[in-house]
């Protein structure tokens, strides 16, 4: 028992942990490689499954601690079946993704509650091991791959000493021979990722595995705002030449146009592709794994083509001035694409799609509705033909009134006191605070009860450069909403009201602050090391991306032709494969050859060798079995061939190899645990002085007489 006493509780425990048991220390060793598999499950288990795994995990470390005994085999199964009622009460099903992963917990931490035996070990090893692999069906990304890394190894080094059952081999020796192990399997991983064929779906994970960007094609009041707290990222953009300034990055979205009062739809159909005109910008995009069809690429993109990623069904087709992706969902792409920084329509709006683009719910937003009539009777005072051919002149107005009406931009717009429909009112008459989409929204609703048709757009705005890799990065927080009109002779033109009260949001490259939000003296702190290391982050996230997570079949059948192929088929990866995993094999044979007699063995292998090297000069027929034999078996061969009474010579050998068995196998605790290599030494050289040739055949004469 540990008293906690200050200043001295540690050393108790430190005392405490040198005096477990082997079994204990390996124990306490196997429960912390699980902890750290389960830890990053924790936020994705029901709280029960967090908690059941928890006590059990602390109930097998209290036992391990205090050499206790395990629960009775009816206790666990009782709590088994607890468990899977709680899952299928939870889930309502034990198969598949959550389900499955929660058996697997349940049963690896449950399994640990009767850990006794090298078998029970053996299948908690294999379990971790499984939770190790279900850990990517969530997240690939670098920092996963190096826990999980770490993981391995851990559970490697766990598997060693089970291999090792005599003695107490330090942890900092077996996990050497762990990393060793991971070492020489390494040239095997790289070929079987280089040249393993990449078949679908059988290569790839579930969809539901990869992240998702926060864009969706439809919007609701507050959606955008929940976006701006996300600080993951959803693009990566490297352009050719000069960039274009922060103002005008605007990456498009989906176009939503039906508006029942609450939510924003696409609706008409994509009008004919627009005229584009001026130099194009060329660039070059990875957009982050999504469900949205529409892809989010620089606005005025004329001509887009997917360089990497996907799969091979994956096209990107052009609808209007959108990009939508046909296959391919949730999974990463890098396309190279150009941008022209003028765009327009030719065609006339036909009266179907005006009477669309301008329609609005009945009964909703009436006072907003009544105050777009009053000013499109004042405008139409002076221009009374503003709706139809200047809607400019309408635009201007309502830009002027959200610029001098005393408007606000806000993150936490909050929400009527009373629930009502008419949300725009209460934002545009009453409350005067919102995110972009309540500018936009209020905007697009102002204008078509003007008469003009409008329509809201969503996507992202603005990009922050990383300077480690020179590519731009647009996060999630960068989403953005904002309205387009039509102009007859020109067709859409974008408005953005939120350049009107926060021209800030639009004209500067968003730049996160990381001390933002601490208070006092903390939220003043230099910050520009902690974003130099995000920096360097990014663009080794982003490598990883690339070079790992993006290697495909069109990578390999690429690295095939640089390997001398010319037209590379499944046929040629399958070659290719044969020879990787030859060479591989060949070249683990030469240099275990190589390192047969240089790698230098353990002490007591040494030892050993030396001791049966010396007593085979006894006139004595050798213990059978494998050499060098154990001294036990040499102690049994030799008290067979000597019958009492024996020589001073022979029963001193005989002590020596009772003495050197001691040390080497002895119960924890005595000699066996705090015996060096010089004491095994000292005791073989005492052997072999009495095994000298004069000494054998002296004793062998003596015995005759």
């Amino acid at each position: 028992m540990i008293h906690w006493r200050p200043k001295t509780w540690w050393i108790e425990l430190h005392q405490r942990w040198h005096a477990l048991t082997r079994e204990g220390r390996d124990t306490f060793w196997l429960l912390g490689m699980l902890a750290l598999v389960l830890l990053p499950h924790a936020t994705r288990l029901p709280w029960w499954a967090n908690l059941g795994a928890g006590i059990a995990l602390a109930w097998r470390a209290r036992l391990a601690w205090t050499d206790g005994k395990l629960p009775s085999r009816w206790l666990l199964a009782l709590m088994l079946v607890a468990l899977l009622i709680m899952t299928w009460l939870t889930y309502r099903t034990l198969i598949g993704r959550e389900a499955g992963i929660t058996l697997v917990v349940v049963l690896a931490t449950l399994k640990c509650l009767e850990l006794k035996a090298r078998r029970d070990s053996l299948v908690c090893l294999y379990l971790g091991f499984f939770l190790i692999l279900t850990q990517f069906f969530y997240n690939q990304g670098i920092g996963t791959a190096v826990l999980m890394l770490g993981a391995v190894w851990g559970l490697l080094t766990a598997l060693v000493m089970g291999q090792r059952p005599l003695g107490r081999p330090p942890i900092a020796e077996v996990g050497r021979d762990a990393l060793r192990a991971m070492l020489w399997g390494l040239p095997l991983m790289v070929v079987l990722f280089a040249l393993f064929p990449r078949f679908g779906p059988l290569w790839a994970l579930p969809t539901d595995a990869n992240g998702r960007t926060g864009l969706s094609d439809t919007l609701t009041l507050g959606q955008v705002a929940e976006l701006a707290l996300d600080d993951s990222i959803a693009l990566r953009v490297r352009f050719s030449s000069t960039p274009p300034p922060p103002e005008q990055m605007y990456f498009r979205g989906p176009t939503l146009d039906n508006f029942n009062g609450l939510v924003w739809e696409p609706g008409a159909p994509a009008l004919a592709k627009p005229q584009l005109s001026g130099a194009p910008q060329s660039y070059e995009i990875t957009i982050e794994p999504s469900s949205l069809p529409v892809l989010p690429l620089l606005e005025g993109t004329g001509k887009a083509m997917v360089s990497a990623g996907g799969s091979d069904r994956l096209t990107v087709q052009q609808h209007g001035i959108e990009w939508i992706r046909r296959g391919g969902r949730g999974e990463r792409l890098i396309l190279q694409a150009q941008a022209w920084p003028r765009w327009q329509w030719t065609e006339e709006l036909r009266p179907q799609l005006r009477r669309h683009w301008t329609r609005l719910p009945q009964g909703v937003n009436p006072r907003t509705q009544a105050w777009a009539t009053q000013l499109l009777a004042e405008v139409q005072a002076r221009h009374p033909d503003a709706a139809a051919s200047a809607p400019q002149l309408l635009v201007s107005a309502v830009m002027n009134h959200i610029r001098t009406a005393r408007y606000s931009y806000t993150l936490s717009p909050g929400l009527p006191a009373q629930q009502t429909p008419h949300l725009i009112d209460d934002f545009w008459m009453d409350r005067k605070e919102g995110f972009c989409e309540h500018f936009a929204t209020g905007f697009v609703v102002v204008m078509r009860a003007m008469g003009v048709p409008a329509r809201v757009v969503t996507g992202y705005q603005g990009a922050e450069l990383n300077p480690v890799d020179g590519q731009y990065i647009v996060r999630n927080s960068s989403a953005h909403a904002w309205a387009e009109f039509w102009q007859p002779g020109r067709g859409w033109v974008r408005a953005d009201p939120t350049a009107a009260v926060a021209p800030e949001r639009v004209q500067r490259a968003p730049r996160p602050r990381p001390f933002a939000g601490l208070p006092g003296p903390l939220s003043q702190l230099d910050s520009s090391a902690l974003q130099r290391l995000r920096d360097m982050w990014d663009a080794v996230d982003n490598r990883w991306n690339v070079w790992v997570l993006q290697y495909s079949r069109g990578q390999q059948m690429n690295l095939l032709k640089s390997l001398g192929w010319q037209q590379p088929d499944f046929q040629s990866l399958g070659q290719a494969l044969a020879w990787g995993l030859g060479l591989t094999g060949l070249g683990a044979a030469v240099l275990a050859w190589w390192t047969r007699e240089r790698t230098p063995h353990q002490p007591w292998d040494k030892a050993l060798r030396r001791m049966h090297k010396a007593l085979t000069q006894w006139p004595v027929a050798p213990p059978t079995g494998p050499e060098p034999a154990a001294a036990s078996a040499w102690r049994v061969a030799l008290l067979a061939s000597w019958p009492e009474p024996r020589t001073g010579e022979q029963e001193a050998l005989l002590r020596l190899l009772h003495e050197l068995d001691a040390l080497r196998y002895g119960p924890t605790g005595t000699a066996a645990q705090t015996s060096q290599p010089s004491q095994w030494l000292s005791l073989v050289k005492q052997i072999e002085a009495l095994s000298r040739p004069t000494a054998a055949l002296a004793s062998a004469a003596h015995s005759r007489t």
